[in-house]
């Protein structure tokens, strides 16, 4: 690798060609502060927050598009690069709505640490007038408060690389504020509540629609029986949100907060993953065997469906019928086990804890109430969960570690690694090969389809069949799958598709991470890594091999893709096109 020699602050560091500014401080072990830029996202130099002194350059420059040279001397912590940057947050405080106390993303928001870091005062240092404020609670998932906005363009720059582009800068000068086209609500337009654009923004300016409220009303109702269920991928994220080191697994301790927060069971969403599978699983066969629509795709992820119901809707028979793992264990918690409880399914309230600002919408969709009422009632995300804990006054890290309840807390290690981009595939690979062959499989791992690249291929032979998979993760990516689909110039069988890059351990739900984080640690790959630890330590790694599901088979689905499990594990999808 090319080295360059530079100072920073005086000291000498090697750091490779290539490198910005920012990039070669953080090798000398110096933060450079930020607000716009997200590496390999936004990258655009526009909230002069970076700015550095260069020594012989006649101005200050931005830190994070600046690339360094061989003798290159910067100086990141001088008076003159303080005042310059404190300047900047007063100019940028002086448009922006000072609720602090109030505001969902008090004490994590990066403009509130910076003002803090550089002795900003709440009295502003500029007055000037206010512009308009828009505020947007259109979309079912989320609202736009533009009075808390910086117009750092990250959302933007997430929505575009999600390859949705439905907001974006509009007017110019003092007026310039984030929306969607024409001024309309982002109902209007073909957003996927994908919630990428929460996750990169720096402060409060956009927020899920918090559902923590109803979920307390519900566990408070004496007629209600409240169940929850977790994502696969929550328990190596929530820990985030208490300070414990990125990928933390905190199973256990996320099961005894759920119970201590009063749930009337607490279960888990594994269950359903692997119930997916093996339903997903015997419809691949089944489409192979019988020359049924290929490739066939999956369905788990409800920002992906809707994504191809607006952008593909003539390619929806590609699509597994497959409820996702959310629908799937709400539909069977009210048919099911409400049956065997004996309890009426209209007392049940199923609340699901989710990666996925999507699942705020799916919710909602036609053809989700198996037993005449909602599959899932209310589903909150990572972050609501972690505000339910605090507010409860838990002390997470303390608590000790628990088992969820039975028969719905089993899952294997297949379920576990849906929270992965590949996991879904893998697991679906594991139950398709045993069934094909009839043979015991030796070794599970199918490594061909992990990893974060966007795209992901292999090649297997089962049972004398060629079959070509793909699992691809982000919007942008799944588009490309999607023209060739659409071009006949496919040549797989099976595609895995989700809408958050990295699956969801990178969705729009779960725990916020500052610039100076995300720059520099791949969240989904840590967070993913530790998803195939787990399975890796879990003593059953195929979904077929779960009592659980053996159970719920036997006493009442029968078989997978039976006419009681069409009736109340899969759905159907609706044509879109580009507007709502």
């Amino acid at each position: 690798m090319d080295m360059v020699n530079i100072k920073i602050n005086d000291m000498e560091v090697s750091v490779p060609k290539g490198s910005t500014i920012l990039e070669a401080a953080r090798y000398a072990g110096i933060e450079i502060p930020t607000l716009c830029y997200l590496k390999e996202l936004n990258e655009i130099g526009a909230c002069r927050i970076c700015m550095v002194e260069v020594k012989g350059a006649r101005s200050l420059v931005s830190a994070c598009v600046f690339p360094v040279n061989e003798g290159m001397e910067v100086y990141t912590n001088t008076e003159k690069v303080r005042n310059s940057r404190r300047h900047t947050l007063e100019l940028v405080l002086s448009t922006h709505r000072k609720e602090c106390l109030s505001c969902i993303r008090s004490g994590k928001c990066e403009l509130q640490k910076l003002c803090r870091d550089y002795g900003v005062e709440d009295e502003n240092a500029y007055e000037g007038e206010y512009p308009a404020v828009q505020y947007d609670d259109s979309a079912p998932h989320m609202i736009r408060d533009n009075s808390k906005c910086v117009l750092c363009r990250r959302c933007v720059a997430a929505c575009d690389n999600q390859a949705i582009s439905v907001i974006g800068a509009n007017a110019r000068g003092f007026d310039t504020h984030i929306g969607s086209p024409f001024e309309l609500p982002l109902y209007d337009y073909s957003c996927v509540s994908c919630g990428q654009c929460i996750v990169a923004c720096p402060v409060g300016a956009l927020y899920e629609k918090d559902d923590t409220a109803k979920v307390f009303a519900a566990i408070a109702d004496p007629e209600k029986f409240v169940v929850v269920s977790t994502a696969p991928s929550i328990r190596v994220t929530l820990g985030e949100a208490f300070g414990n080191p990125v990928g933390t697994n905190v199973t256990g301790k996320m099961a005894a907060a759920l119970r201590r927060l009063g749930f009337d069971k607490v279960f888990d969403t594994d269950f359903a993953a692997d119930l997916t599978i093996m339903e997903e699983a015997n419809e691949l066969i089944e489409r192979v065997s019988n020359g049924g629509t290929l490739p066939m795709i999956t369905s788990c992820s409800p920002g992906w469906v809707k994504y191809c119901e607006h952008y593909f809707p003539e390619q929806l028979g590609h699509l597994s019928s497959c409820k996702s793992p959310q629908q799937m264990f709400g539909a069977t918690i009210k048919t099911w086990y409400a049956k065997k409880m004996g309890i009426d399914p209209k007392n049940i309230v199923n609340v699901s804890v989710m990666p996925c600002t999507a699942k705020k919408f799916e919710c909602g969709r036609d053809d989700q109430s198996a037993s005449g009422y909602a599959d899932i009632d209310i589903a909150i995300t990572t972050r609501e969960l972690a505000r339910m804990i605090e507010t409860a006054g838990l002390n997470f890290n303390l608590l000790p570690d628990e088992p969820f309840d039975n028969p719905l807390g089993e899952g294997t290690g297949a379920a576990v690694i849906f929270g992965a981009t590949g996991g879904v595939m893998e697991a679906a690979l594991r139950t398709a090969v045993e069934t094909l062959t009839g043979e015991t499989l030796d070794a599970v791992d199918f490594t061909e389809v992990r990893g974060t690249e966007g795209i992901k291929e292999a090649t297997y032979n089962v049972a004398g069949l060629e079959i070509k998979v793909c699992a691809a993760s982000g919007l942008k990516n799944a588009k490309k799958v999607m023209e060739e689909i659409k071009a006949g110039t496919s040549p797989y069988t099976f595609i895995e598709i989700m809408a958050c890059p990295g699956g969801c351990v990178n969705g729009g739900g779960q725990p916020t991470q500052p610039a100076s984080v995300r720059n520099f640690t791949d969240l989904k790959g840590v967070r993913g890594k530790a998803l195939y630890e787990a399975d890796k330590d879990l003593p059953l790694r195929k979904s077929h091999e779960s009592e659980a599901i053996k159970l719920v088979y036997d006493e009442f689905f029968g078989k997978p893709g039976s006419h009681v499990a069409h009736e109340v594990l899969h759905t159907k999808y609706v044509k879109r096109g580009l507007y709502k």
